[in-house]
C-alpha cells in the first residue's frame, strides 16, 4: 500500500515539476497539460505496443510533450493569443492527435506486452516486485530532477528564470524572450508527456481522457510542496514539488480508503481538490499580507532607532 502511493506520488512528481516550471519559473498560465500528459501516455503506449524499447519510447513521449508546448508558444508568440487561450487551443486540437497516435481508439491495453513496471521487478530482483517498481521509479525521477536542476543552473536556465520574473530586464539584456518561451514550455511539457508515458505504464493503458482536470491537480501539488518550506533555489524547488505530489496522492488515496466514513466518494475529488486549491491560495495571500506587515514594522522600527540615534548624538 505504502510502496503503491509512493510510487503513484513520483510519476505524478515528473507532471508537477513540469507545472511548476510553467506557472512559477515562467510565469506563463498553460493549460496545454491537460492534452499533453495524455499525448505522453498514447506516444508510449504506441510505441511500446509496436516493439520499441521501453526507453525509446519515454523518450518519445518526451519529445511529443516538447513538441506540444512549443506549438503553445509559438500561437503566444507569434498570434500574440494570451498564454491562457493558446493552451486551450492547444489542448483541445490535441484530444483529436491523441486519438489518431492511439489508432482511432479511446482506450489502448497495455497488459500483454512488456513494460517498465513489468521489467523492473526482473531488474531489481532482491526485492518484491512492489518495491522494485519504487526504487525503479525513483532513479528516473532523481535522474530528470538532476538534469532540471543543472539545467537551469546554467546562463540559459538563469535567463528563463529571469524572464518570468521580469521579461523587460531579459529584453533590455539583448535576449529574446520568444525563444525563452519557445523553449521553457517545450520543456515544461516534454515533462508532463513523461509522466504521462509513465503513468500509462504504471496502470496499464492509454486513455485519450486520461489528462482531465490534471492542470488542478498539479498546482494543489505545487501549493502542498510550498507549505513544507521557502526557497527560491532550483534544487529546493523541484524536491519541493515531488514531495508535494506525494503529498497530494497520499491525501487521495486515504480519502479514498476512508472517505466512506464522512460520506465522500470518488465523485466528490475534484471538487475537493478545487477547495483544496482555494484554501492554498487564500493562506498564501493571507501569510503574504501578514509577511508585508511585518517587513513593515520592522522597517518602521529601525527607522525610528536611527531617528533617535541620530538626536542623542545632536544633544
Amino acid at each position: 500500500m505504502l510502496e503503491g502511493i509512493f510510487v503513484d506520488g513520483l510519476v505524478f512528481s515528473l507532471m508537477v515539476i513540469g507545472i511548476l516550471i510553467s506557472y512559477r519559473i515562467l510565469d506563463f498560465a498553460d493549460l496545454t497539460c491537460d492534452g499533453s500528459v495524455a499525448t505522453g501516455a498514447a506516444v508510449a503506449t504506441m510505441a511500446i505496443v509496436n516493439g520499441l524499447p521501453i526507453p525509446l519510447a519515454l523518450v518519445l513521449s518526451f519529445l511529443a510533450g516538447v513538441l506540444a508546448g512549443m506549438v503553445t508558444a509559438a500561437i503566444h508568440n507569434k498570434l500574440k493569443i494570451p498564454g491562457l487561450l493558446a493552451g486551450i487551443l492547444t489542448m483541445t486540437m490535441l484530444y483529436s492527435i491523441n486519438l489518431r497516435i492511439l489508432g482511432n481508439k479511446a482506450n489502448v491495453p497495455l497488459l500483454r506486452v512488456e513494460t517498465l513496471y513489468s521489467k523492473l521487478p526482473k531488474i531489481f530482483t532482491y526485492f518484491s516486485p512492489e518495491w522494485a517498481s519504487l526504487v525503479g521509479t525513483l532513479l528516473v525521477v532523481l535522474f530528470v530532477k538532476v538534469l532540471i536542476d543543472i539545467f537551469f543552473r546554467t546562463d540559459l536556465g538563469v535567463s528563463m528564470g529571469a524572464m518570468g520574473g521580469n521579461e523587460q530586464m531579459v529584453i533590455s539584456q539583448g535576449i529574446n524572450p520568444e525563444v525563452l518561451k519557445l523553449m521553457g514550455i517545450g520543456i515544461s511539457n516534454g515533462l508532463i508527456a513523461l509522466s504521462g508515458g509513465m503513468l500509462a505504464q504504471y496502470q496499464g493503458f492509454a486513455d485519450a481522457n486520461l489528462g482531465q482536470g490534471m492542470i488542478i491537480q498539479g498546482l494543489a501539488a505545487i501549493m502542498l510542496g510550498e507549505f513544507l518550506f521557502s526557497t527560491n533555489r532550483i534544487s529546493l524547488l523541484t524536491l519541493r514539488a515531488i514531495l508535494g505530489a506525494i503529498m497530494y496522492k497520499a491525501l487521495m488515496f486515504f480519502g479514498r480508503k476512508y472517505g466512506y466514513m464522512i460520506h465522500i466518494t470518488p465523485n466528490d475529488f475534484k471538487l475537493l481538490t478545487g477547495i483544496l486549491v482555494i484554501a492554498s491560495l487564500f493562506i498564501a495571500q493571507t501569510r503574504s499580507v501578514a509577511s508585508s506587515k511585518g517587513a513593515k514594522k520592522k522597517a518602521m522600527a529601525r527607522s525610528l532607532a536611527r531617528h533617535e540615534a541620530a538626536l542623542k548624538e545632536e544633544n
